[in-house]
């Protein structure tokens, strides 16, 4: 038949097209999905049983579909946008998701976290999304958004939030802000200068980390671990720092605190502060 297939009539798979009784065809997503091109859009689609590897799928939207088990290896998504979908179990390997944005959307599954392997997530935004348990495993995250997110557990080995400019200019930029980061792996991470405001980071291990300059405004570090940890010039107002000796601090010059907060890390030091 000519013509232009009606599953994929306006760059769209999903909505209301239906099969015979008017239910949608079993596989039809992972049928087509080789067939659709950069910025197409797809609805309401279950893709998990289509192949993803080496697809080239740059500035497509995916809006309510699920993805269960899926590996992304060289897969294309810059640009891409997800919209409430469930990428459960999934595995992200040498995929390109720069600027690639993941709005509502669930990567966990129980005990069970996405991975991002060597994934290129460049100025990737999530927002109000649960990646709990994730590991981000040599992952490029400059200038990486992440609103609202639930990171609990998530690791981050290898994985840079860093840019060189230049022979000798290195720039790090993330923003990590009302996040849930508690029991988070970010021991050894380079963040200098990035915002962490009204995050959660009970537990946190943040070890060995340079944190320098950072905005932990309103954070929570109750038990973080905090050994060789770089703070010089980190803005802590308004953070529950009970029990933060900064006595096991790499560095803590110009470090941003209010005057109640005194009390609390001198307490955390086994000062005992009189009233007059």
């Amino acid at each position: 038949m000519g013509g232009r297939d009606p599953a994929r009539a306006g760059g769209v798979l999903g909505g209301d097209r239906r099969g015979a009784g008017g239910v949608a065809p079993v596989g039809l997503g992972a049928v087509l999905l080789s067939g659709l091109e950069p910025g197409a859009r797809i609805e309401d689609q279950d893709l998990s049983a289509a192949d993803w590897t080496d697809a080239d799928l740059a500035d497509a939207v995916f809006a309510g579909c699920r993805m269960d088990g899926v590996a992304f290896s060289n897969t294309v998504l810059q640009g891409a946008r997800f919209e409430r979908c469930r990428l459960t179990r999934c595995r992200f390997s040498h995929a390109d998701l720069r600027e690639a944005v993941f709005e509502d959307c669930s990567f966990a599954d129980r005990d069970q976290g996405a991975v991002f392997a060597f994934t290129r997530l460049d100025e990737a935004r999530f927002a109000r999304c649960d990646l709990s348990r994730a590991r981000f495993d040599g992952a490029d995250l400059y200038a990486v958004v992440m609103d609202a997110c639930n990171l609990m557990g998530a690791a981050f080995p290898r994985s840079s939030f860093s840019r060189a400019f230049g022979r000798n200019v290195v720039r790090a930029a993330a923003t990590l802000t009302d996040c849930n980061l508690g029991l988070v792996e970010l021991g050894g991470a380079r963040l200098p200068g990035c915002d962490l405001s009204r995050s959660r980071l009970r537990e946190a291990d943040l070890s060995r980390a340079d944190l320098e300059g950072a905005n932990l405004a309103g954070a929570d570090l109750f038990q973080a671990i905090i050994d060789e940890t770089r703070l010089a010039g980190a803005d802590l107002r308004g953070a529950e720092v009970s029990g933060l000796d900064i006595r096991r601090l790499a560095t803590y010059r110009d470090l941003k605190i209010t005057p109640d907060q005194q009390y609390r890390l001198l307490d955390a030091m086994g000062i005992d502060v009189q009233p007059e």
